[in-house]
């Protein structure tokens, strides 16, 4: 494991119990440059987690609470004419931040959700005709409750496909929930916790994670993957190439933070499933068969050959 990014996960497991594995994922998509999606249902420590690797990296944190009546510019920010100095100044929004927390995303209009679009693929906003660039680095936690669908509007296909990971937290052990409990017994554990890795050494660790090496026949093995998806019968909608490409920055981001310098087809196996269970469409009679994205994915991995020449560093 780095050591940077370990000391970054143990300083997130002071606050999230048990959480080690959604942690570790939540750093591979921000070493990669991509987004999360945590979907769970209430109170399993959703924003906890964002706020806790918000506070691991000394980042600017924002957050925006979606609800049915927030507009496009409740995010991305308006410009206001000032009388003194006869012009329009862009006062931006929530998204202009380090870590940004969209929570329960889905309870926002469609119109909303989309000026996230822009944000998540470029990093930059656009506002009267003019783009600006949001702060380095960039990232997008977002939270939606997947039991409660009342008043909701679920994501376009083209806005999960700018999560490069899509996470479920899970309830914790009973241990684990005592061990919760007496922590916050008499303090709030978030606000104990430091810096332990700054930005600009970040910045620099993102940089190495595209020097991770990806051997031909690993690129072949995924686009197999994906390809598998778009032929399956169970499967309305495959996934794109998009996800293949985020698929092998995924890899790259989690063997350099198991200490490697190349990929192996073990990171791309357990990476699979959250990085196209969201992309996937399914047919209805296959839903109606009880079929879920997982065991398409399953099957997808058992389907496909695994390349099986020696990896050796770089």
């Amino acid at each position: 494991m780095n050591e940077q990014i370990e000391k970054v996960i143990k300083n997130i497991e002071k606050v999230m119990i048990g959480k080690r594995e959604i942690a570790e994922l939540s750093i591979v998509s921000l070493l990669a440059g991509g987004h999360v999606l945590l979907e769970d249902v209430p109170g399993v420590g959703k924003t906890m987690m964002v706020r806790a690797i918000s506070k691991s990296l000394g980042a600017t944190f924002k957050r925006i609470q979606f609800t049915p009546d927030l507009l496009p510019s409740d995010v991305i920010g308006v410009s206001i004419y000032n009388p003194t100095t006869l012009q329009f100044e862009f006062r931006p929004g929530p998204i202009v931040g380090n870590i940004v927390l969209a929570d329960e995303i889905n309870r926002t209009s469609p119109k909303t959700q989309a000026a996230l679009l822009e944000s998540m693929e470029e990093a930059s906003v656009t506002v009267d005709g003019e783009t600006i660039q949001l702060p380095k680095p960039f990232f997008v936690m977002a939270t939606q409750n997947p039991i409660e669908y009342e008043g909701t509007y679920p994501l376009p296909e083209a806005q999960l496909d700018r999560f490069l990971l899509k996470i479920k937290m899970g309830y914790p052990s009973k241990e684990e929930e005592i061990e919760v409990l007496r922590r916050a017994e008499r303090m709030t554990p978030i606000e104990q916790i430091e810096a332990v890795l700054s930005l600009d050494k970040l910045i620099e660790l993102q940089q190495q994670v595209k020097q991770v090496h990806v051997e031909d026949n690993i690129k072949e093995y995924i686009v197999s993957l994906a390809q598998t998806t778009r032929h399956n019968d169970k499967v309305y909608l495959g996934v794109s190439p998009r996800a293949s490409i985020a698929l092998m920055k995924s890899a790259q981001a989690y063997a350099f933070m198991k200490g490697r310098a190349f990929v192996i087809p073990d990171d791309v196996q357990y990476l699979t499933k959250f990085v196209f269970g969201h992309r996937l469409i399914l047919r209805p009679e296959a839903r109606y068969e009880g079929v879920t994205e997982e065991r398409v994915i399953e099957s997808v991995l058992r389907y496909v050959p695994v390349p099986v020449k020696r990896f050796v560093q770089q």
